[in-house]
């Protein structure tokens, strides 16, 4: 069997919403051919969806390492390391409150790599409120409005910090 009908197993298996055999299927592939970038490449969509997020970077780098000027890669792996940011923060708050200097870093750090990261809107503007500056998170809130219009925790915040800063 070569990488493309192990390729075409895990697609088959995605469809059956079994990631776990999905997978399989495409770290078979990549054992039939190693040097298949698209192959790391859609194994590290999978590992991502499974929130195996160690092993989804790990794939997504050696992707562009095999093909160094693929932006949809590069893309890819900057996405994968805003997410790795937004849960290392996250990680932060929930140790102690006297981090939220460093998690607004790191909140700021993945929206530069991935400005599309809605989530660290929403921490961020939540950080900025336990910090009672409503200004800022307002600020932070109305930008990931502007991304998803429709966002319904973000308006929920949106509306509550405006609350804030009226009283």
């Amino acid at each position: 069997m070569n990488g493309e009908d192990q390729i075409q197993k895990a697609y088959e298996a995605i469809l059956g919403h079994d990631f776990e055999l999905a997978i399989e299927w495409f770290e078979k592939a990549i054992a039939a051919e190693p040097d298949n970038a698209a192959y790391h490449y859609k194994l590290s969509i999978t590992f991502a969806r499974s929130n195996k997020l160690v092993q989804a970077i790990e794939h997504a780098t050696k992707a562009l390492e095999l093909e160094a000027g693929n932006e949809v890669y590069r893309y890819h792996l900057q996405v994968l390391h805003a997410r790795e940011l937004v849960d290392r923060a996250q990680k932060e708050l929930s140790t102690k409150s006297e981090h939220a200097e460093r998690a607004i870093f790191l909140l700021k750090e993945a929206i530069v790599l991935d400005p599309l990261a809605i989530e660290a809107y929403l921490i961020l503007g939540e950080v900025f409120a336990l910090r009672n500056d409503y200004v800022r998170a307002y600020q932070t809130i109305l930008e990931a409005i502007r991304l998803e219009p429709n966002h319904e925790l973000a308006k929920q915040q949106a509306a509550r910090y405006k609350r804030k800063l009226k009283s």
